[in-house]
């Protein structure tokens, strides 16, 4: 109870609610490097209300979500669509230092794409002002947008 209420009192004066996304592809490569940033105690949050009730209550702060529950929450927070195709991500590796989660994820994208959709709910449910930045670079297109709790999508044509 005691932790839940530290906790509480943390978020009650957390500066910001923001995610970082950046998804690269270089030419001729027939993959995407995904890497995504986030607040951990945020995601904690988050990812209760994804996997139920008391699911993050035994996990300390300060350590690492196992990597398959990690890969299934952002495979359905962050959707990327190549060519109107859902892309499967595979995380490669996650650090946790500072209350910052960094994963490293790839998804197999294939050489030429025409567009590409960027989904991405990371804790648009929790806060009002959450701002999730999402920065493509695929070949000689690069874009950065802001995507909110009210707009979680945007589609880009890739030149």
């Amino acid at each position: 109870m005691l932790k839940s209420l530290a906790v509480l009192t943390w978020l009650l004066f957390h500066p910001v609610h923001v995610t970082l996304t950046s998804i690269d592809q270089a030419p001729e490569s027939d993959s995407l490097k995904v890497f995504v940033k986030m607040y951990y105690d945020d995601f904690l949050i988050d990812y209760q209300l994804f996997a139920g009730s008391g699911s993050v209550d035994k996990i300390p702060t300060d350590q690492i979500i196992p990597d398959d529950l990690l890969n299934n929450y952002i495979d359905e927070k962050v959707n990327i669509l190549i060519n109107n195709k859902r892309l499967k991500g595979k995380l490669l590796n996650q650090d946790l230092s500072d209350n910052e989660l960094r994963l490293n994820l790839v998804y197999k994208s294939g050489k030429k794409p025409k567009t590409i959709t960027v989904k991405n709910t990371i804790m648009a449910s929790l806060y009002q002002d959450q701002a999730n930045m999402i920065i493509i670079r695929i070949n000689n297109f690069e874009e950065g947008i802001k995507l909110t709790s009210e707009v979680t999508e945007k589609t880009f044509r890739v030149k």
